[in-house]
C-alpha cells in the first residue's frame, strides 16, 4: 500500500470560540452579490460570524459575535441532553454532540441556554437570508426547547445581518433538536426550500415558509417527505439530494441506534419509489448522498457519454465502526465499499465530499475525534487513502465552500477548540490552471522536470 500524500491545503486562519461547538454547530452563510460566510454556533448561546474582508488590496480573516435575538445568554442544560441521549462506551461522539469532551464526565451547570444546531439558506429569487438556530434554556423545573427563524423581508435589509438576527420567529418545541438542515422540494412547476428538524420524538419536522404571511410554519412531514415517516429511532443526521430540475431525489438518513435508510423519491406525487434500509452496531455520525463515475465498462464502448454518467452513492460515517461507501444505490442498493483505517482514530465525527484535485470527480473528507482529517478517493476500484492531516483537538464539522469570492473554495474546520480555515496551495492550483488552458488551445504540456 502506497504512503499517504501531502494534503493540499494549508492553514491559513485560525478563530477561537467562546465555548465549543458541536457536530451541528456549523452552516455556510450565502452572500448576496458578495462572498459569502460561515456561522459557527458555541454551546453558550454565542453565534460566531465569519467571512474574508478586502483590507489595503488584501482579503483579511474577520471573526465577530452576531447578537442573535431571544436567545438567552448563561447555566446549562447540558444534563439534560445527556439524560436524553443516553450514554454510550463511544469516546468522541456524544461528547461531541453537546460539548463534553468525554461522554464519562457529566458535565456541571454554567449557562441558562445552550444551542444545538444551526442553519441557513437564501430565499429565491434574491428576497433575503434565513437563519434557523435551535437552542434548549433552562427554564428552572423543565428545560425548554425553541426553534428560531431569523428573516428580514425589507426591502434593503434581506442580507444584512445585523436587521436579519433582529427579526424573529421563536416556536417553542415539544421535543429535544438535533439536526437541523435544509431541503428543496418540488412543488407544482417551482422550487421550495424548507427546514428539517430531527428530534427525539422520534420524528423529523418540517418548516415551510407561508409566503402569504411572511412566516414559517410546521407542515405534516408526509405531505413532501413521505420517506421521513415510521422512524425507527432518533434521526442524527439526515440529507436530501438537491433536486435541481429533476423530479425524483434520494433521501438518506442515519440514526441513533445504526439504523440507515436510503429512498428514491418521485417528487411530483410525492411518491416513494424505492427504499433500502441496513443496520449498523453504532449511532450514525453523518450520511451524504453524492455523485461518483461509474466503473469502466469495456462493454460501454461506442454508447457516448451515456456511460460516464455519474451515479448517486451514499457515504454513511459510524461511530463504532468502519465508515462505508453505498456505491450506485439505484442500482446496487446496499452494497458497501469500506473506507480503509477509518476506524482508528477514534469516532468519525464528521464528512464531506468536495473535489479537492479539480478532477471533476469528488473525495471522501472524514474529521474523527482523534483529531485527523483522512481524505479518500476511488480509484481502481476501491477507496485509498491520498492524505492524513493532524489537528491540534477533535473534529467537529467541516464545510467547503468560497468565502473569499475568488471561485477557489475554501475548506473550514470546526475542533473543539475553534474555526480552522483551510485554503488550497497555490502552486498546484496554478499548474491544474495552465495545464487546462493549454489543453484547450491544443499546446503541448510541459516537459517533466
Amino acid at each position: 500500500m502506497a504512503l499517504p500524500g501531502r494534503c493540499p491545503l494549508a492553514e491559513d486562519s485560525f478563530s477561537r470560540l467562546c465555548s465549543q461547538s458541536n457536530v451541528f454547530g456549523l452552516a455556510a452563510l450565502p452572500g448576496g452579490e458578495g462572498p459569502g460566510g460561515l456561522l459557527a454556533a458555541a454551546l453558550k448561546g454565542k453565534v460566531i460570524h465569519f467571512r474574508y474582508h478586502e483590507l489595503q488590496r488584501r482579503m483579511r480573516p474577520l471573526a465577530g459575535e452576531l447578537q442573535f435575538t431571544y436567545i438567552p445568554g448563561s447555566a446549562g442544560v447540558r444534563g439534560h441532553l445527556w439524560g436524553v441521549m443516553g450514554v454510550y462506551g463511544v469516546s468522541g461522539f456524544y461528547g461531541s454532540l453537546w460539548g463534553g469532551c468525554s461522554p464519562l464526565i457529566p458535565p456541571m451547570p454554567t449557562v441558562d441556554a445552550e444551542i444545538v444546531s444551526i442553519d441557513s439558506f437564501p430565499i429565491p429569487p434574491q428576497r433575503g437570508l434565513v437563519v434557523g438556530i435551535t437552542f434548549i434554556k433552562d427554564s428552572g423545573d423543565k428545560p425548554s426547547p425553541f426553534l428560531n427563524i431569523y428573516c428580514d423581508y425589507e426591502p434593503g435589509s434581506e442580507y444584512d445581518l445585523d436587521c436579519v438576527a433582529q427579526s424573529c420567529l421563536n416556536l417553542e418545541l415539544q421535543f429535544t433538536p438535533f439536526q437541523l438542515c435544509h431541503a428543496e422540494v418540488q412543488i407544482g412547476d417551482r422550487l421550495e426550500t424548507v427546514f428539517l428538524l430531527s428530534g427525539n420524538d422520534p420524528a423529523v419536522h418540517l418548516y415551510k415558509e407561508n409566503s402569504s404571511l411572511h412566516q414559517f410554519e410546521e407542515q405534516p412531514i408526509q405531505r413532501l417527505f413521505p420517506e421521513l415517516q415510521d422512524l425507527p429511532s432518533n434521526v442524527l443526521w439526515l440529507h436530501a439530494d438537491p433536486p435541481g430540475t429533476a423530479s425524483h431525489r434520494i433521501t438518506a438518513f442515519g440514526c441513533q441506534s445504526g439504523h440507515v435508510r436510503v429512498a428514491r423519491v418521485d417528487q411530483s406525487g410525492p411518491t416513494v419509489l424505492q427504499s433500502w434500509s441496513i443496520q449498523q452496531d453504532g449511532p450514525i455520525s453523518k450520511v451524504l448522498v453524492f455523485p461518483l463515475p461509474p466503473e469502466p465498462d469495456p462493454d460501454a464502448s461506442g454508447q457516448g457519454d451515456a456511460a460516464a454518467e455519474p451515479r448517486f452513492s451514499v457515504l454513511v460515517a459510524s461511530t463504532m465502526e468502519l465508515s462505508v461507501v453505498y456505491r450506485d444505490v439505484l442500482s446496487r442498493g446496499l452494497t458497501e465499499q469500506s473506507l480503509p483505517g477509518s476506524d482508528l482514530h477514534d469516532s468519525v465525527l464528521c464528512a464531506l465530499t468536495p473535489d479537492l484535485d479539480f478532477d471533476g470527480h469528488p473525495e471522501v473528507l472524514l474529521g474523527t475525534y482523534g483529531q485527523e482529517l483522512l481524505c479518500y478517493k476511488y480509484s481502481g476500484g476501491e477507496f485509498r487513502l491520498l492524505w492524513s492531516r493532524r489537528f491540534p483537538s477533535p473534529l467537529l464539522s467541516l464545510l467547503y465552500s468560497d468565502l473569499t469570492g475568488d471561485g477557489l473554495a475554501e475548506l473550514a474546520v470546526v475542533c473543539v477548540r475553534g474555526l480552522h480555515v483551510l485554503q488550497h496551495r497555490l502552486e498546484p492550483v496554478a499548474r491544474c490552471v495552465l495545464e487546462r488552458l493549454r489543453a484547450l488551445v491544443g499546446a503541448p504540456p510541459d516537459p517533466p522536470q
